[in-house]
């Protein structure tokens, strides 16, 4: 009897599954939109190394445009698909660019949440929003 519970369990933990991907997005989407606003706003802090905002319209100034308001709108689910695809590349950009140039590994080059993003991201480009999402609501 044990392992038809197993079963059991493991098939309710993974009709999770949807819902849990809808989670990750909502998580990944706010903590991506803190960078943005770290840059734009100087909120919840300012960028190093003086606690300041980006130049308006410099190329960091621009990245923190596209995290604030591609974050949202992942936030919320909307038009997953295409815009975790831009913020992918933007993140594997951001990585080559400013981190990869540092070392090779990421851990030294402080590019794992770049890295880590872009990948993320990617996975949303083909997975979708989930259930819980304006792109699900937009469907049914």
């Amino acid at each position: 009897m044990a392992a038809s519970n197993t079963g059991t369990s493991a098939a309710k933990w993974s009709s999770w599954a949807p819902y849990l991907l809808s989670v990750l997005r909502i998580v990944a989407a706010f903590m991506f939109m803190l960078s943005g606003t770290t840059i734009l706003f100087a909120f919840p802090a300012g960028m190093p190394p003086n606690g300041g905002t980006a130049p308006v319209m410099s190329q960091i100034w621009i990245g923190g445009v596209l995290e604030l308001v591609g974050g949202a709108l992942l936030l919320v689910g909307l038009f997953t698909r295409p815009v975790a695809f831009l913020l992918s590349g933007m993140m594997a950009v951001a990585y080559f660019q400013f981190h990869f140039p540092q070392s090779f590994w990421p851990t030294i080059n402080n590019g794992v949440a770049a890295a880590l993003y872009c990948f993320v991201w990617l996975y949303f480009s083909a997975a979708g929003a989930g259930p819980w999402s304006l792109d699900a609501m937009r469907r049914s």
